[in-house]
């Protein structure tokens, strides 16, 4: 089943994946992202995905339908030019309105799995954040990643003692949060034309919104 599409034109599509969706298959195999792509081109060179979300990641997914149009955006990436902004509710909050994190991170894989850590010696990963909205022990935040390692909004955020709602890898156990409260809100490339997509907040998500004051 293909996933709503918030934005297409003849180079791209950008979907909103539902929380729970893997990208792709991997080696398990099962349902993904990926199996909907004969509905979205004909194409025998493609379609291919542009960049990645978590499978436990609402949001937009950006899909290029055109190898030209893959290798710009991931020029766009790899630049830093391409805006990527995320909503989560987490678990505590900062004491100020806006920030950035700064930490560099690395993958750290033992027996029961793999990671990411804050390492000094890791990758540069930078987030910056501002305060949407609180209620009790709940924080809404904006999230503008302003690099993009793997799990970073969610490393960051439990780094600094603010664990988003449902995180079941780095969320303090147990979490009352059903699924993981984070959504890939906004995807932009400064292209010509320009992409823009904007997701709405997906169902798991609306009522510690709420209580946050989101209408």
């Amino acid at each position: 089943m293909l996933p709503p599409i918030l934005f297409r034109d003849e180079r791209f599509v950008v979907l909103n994946k539902p929380a729970g969706l893997p990208v792709h298959a991997g080696p398990r195999g099962g349902i993904s992202v990926e199996d909907a792509f004969p509905q979205l081109s004909r194409r025998r060179d493609g379609p291919w995905l542009a960049h990645r979300l978590d499978t436990d990641t609402a949001g937009c997914l950006l899909v290029a339908l055109r190898r030209a149009a893959l290798h710009e955006a991931q020029r766009c990436f790899a630049e830093g030019r391409a805006g990527k902004r995320y909503w989560a509710v987490s678990r505590g909050g900062p004491d100020g309105d806006a920030g950035e994190i700064d930490r560099p991170l690395s993958k750290r894989s033992d027996r029961a799995g793999w990671r990411m850590v804050v390492d000094p010696a890791g990758q540069a990963a930078r987030t910056r954040w501002q305060v949407l909205g609180r209620s009790g022990g709940l924080c809404w935040l904006e999230l503008t990643l302003l690099t993009g390692r793997t799990h970073q909004a969610r490393v960051h955020l439990s780094a600094m003692g603010w664990p988003i709602l449902g995180d079941p890898v780095y969320g303090p156990p147990p979490d009352g949060g059903d699924r993981l409260h984070l959504l890939a809100r906004a995807l932009s490339l400064p292209l010509q034309p320009p992409v823009d997509a904007v997701a709405p907040p997906p169902p798991h998500m609306l009522e510690a919104l709420a209580a946050c004051g989101h209408a």
